[in-house]
């Protein structure tokens, strides 16, 4: 949404008071990078219904008006509902500027190369790019992308997966058991975080949505006759919340965090999905 600089400027300010405002400043940009980027995602998401594109093997949509320095975290977001490489256009000076995200086993980059006769520029990698193109290729780029994407994917390849790497209990999850695991850090492309399941969980009764129109579950998770509770949070996956009331067991996946507030720092769980458990 701003410049770069002003989180180097806050980090090398020596004045307390002023390096408060700027801080201020810097939080009041990120809320309004999440309010711009929740509605671009609606207006994206409304695009596609309204086109009847809903059933299609990629996703490209534009509009003028969307601010380019989100375009590319609407992108992701349109992938959590449609499962499928994803661009995002918006107008840049006289042409159009597109951020892409793709999906597991999709070289979006390649795809791109293979319809580079409507495009002016592009870069990137396998998972992610960006490229420019004049507004009179737009249609004729969406089709060229939709036909490759259509020719090259599997289909089981548009249904989302999330690779465990090990089941654990939740008596297993404890400071010692986070400090041997920041060990592995840092964790990054190449060497993502570790993602557990476990299984038999349920929520101690406080279980809420929270975040702007209850987008977020956070819960409290015991297991099995431990009472010991153990905090999560499941940002977008707040509609699941009726699958934890009264004490329904279920099942999740999830990457182990630590998380300070006021002063206290407990482990948590950083939720990918939750299901039934059965």
């Amino acid at each position: 949404m701003e410049h770069g600089q002003y989180a180097v400027d806050l980090l090398t300010e020596t004045d307390p008071l002023r390096a408060l405002q700027m801080a201020q400043e810097i939080d009041d940009f990120n809320l309004s990078r999440r309010e711009l980027d929740a509605s671009i995602t609606r207006e994206a998401l409304y695009q596609v219904e309204q086109r009847g594109e809903k059933e299609a093997f990629s996703t490209v949509v534009y509009d003028e008006s969307w601010h380019k320095g989100v375009i590319g975290i609407v992108a992701s977001r349109l992938i959590e509902t449609y499962y499928r490489p994803t661009l995002v256009f918006t107008k840049s000076g006289s042409k159009l500027a597109a951020s892409a995200r793709s999906v597991k086993g999709f070289d979006v980059y390649q795809a791109l190369h293979e319809c580079e006769q409507h495009i002016e520029q592009f870069g990137g990698h396998k998972y992610a790019a960006g490229l420019t193109l004049l507004p009179e290729n737009y249609e004729k780029f969406k089709e060229c992308f939709e036909e490759v994407v259509k020719r090259s994917l599997d289909s089981t390849a548009l249904i989302p997966q999330i690779l465990i790497d090990r089941k654990v209990d939740l008596s297993e999850l404890d400071s010692r058991f986070y400090r041997i695991l920041s060990q592995f850090g840092p964790f990054g492309p190449g060497n993502m975080k570790p993602v557990f399941m476990a299984s038999g969980l349920r929520d101690n009764g406080f279980g809420k949505k929270v975040g702007k129109e209850g987008a977020h579950l956070k819960l409290s998770l015991i297991s099995g006759s431990n009472f010991k509770t153990i905090d999560a949070i499941g940002f977008n996956l707040g509609d699941k919340l009726e699958m934890v009331h009264n004490g329904q067991p279920f099942k999740a996946v999830f990457t182990l965090e630590s998380n300070t507030w006021n002063g206290n720092t407990r482990l948590q769980l950083n939720l990918k999905d939750i299901q039934p458990d059965v």
